[in-house]
């Protein structure tokens, strides 16, 4: 008898060191790590940035269906709501508005995992802010070296709005 309990806890140790045997799924009884039903109103959940050979990029990450984007060049970059000038260095600023959006959920708390503000090493592209979350607007900042050329589009699933800023000819380049 003491031969087959020893053999059959031996067996159960293998199987539980194998993964084999009652699983739980992961993340049961935990709460999910995205909505399964998208959110009612679009939440930007991140921002990201690259270089390219001809141009630099910006992607705004959104959790639902894509809100209405504007772009605008400003002369500098606000926090909503305060009006407090926000400390990018830069010569040029680019303002790119979501409404309706949130950058938190239902209980106010943040989804945003993006940079909140961060100065960026890239030909055009020299720094990001997240420069608003108020009333229902999403503001992003971008600070940039030379005059803007721009153009945007979406893309889907996931969702995100992508900003492509041109640099500028070479011989034009500070």
């Amino acid at each position: 008898m003491l031969h087959r309990q020893s053999l059959a806890a031996t067996a159960a140790g293998i199987l539980l060191a194998a993964g084999i045997g009652a699983t739980i799924p992961a993340g049961a009884g935990a709460a999910p790590s995205h909505p399964t039903t998208p959110p009612a109103t679009a939440q930007v959940v991140n921002v990201r940035w690259g270089g390219h050979p001809t141009f630099d990029r910006l992607v705004i990450d959104v959790r639902g269906t894509l809100p209405p984007v504007s772009v605008r060049q400003v002369k500098e970059l606000r926090a909503d709501g305060s009006g407090d000038k926000v400390p990018l260095a830069g010569k040029y600023f680019l303002e790119i508005r979501l409404s309706p959006a949130a950058a938190h959920d239902e209980s106010g708390q943040s989804v945003y995992k993006g940079p909140r503000l961060l100065k960026i090493h890239l030909p055009t592209l020299k720094g990001v802010a997240l420069t608003g979350d108020f009333e229902g607007v999403v503001t992003i900042g971008a600070a940039l070296d030379t005059k803007p050329v721009h153009k945007s589009f979406v893309l889907h699933s996931p969702e995100r709005f992508v900003l492509d800023i041109a640099h500028p000819p070479v011989g034009c380049r500070r």
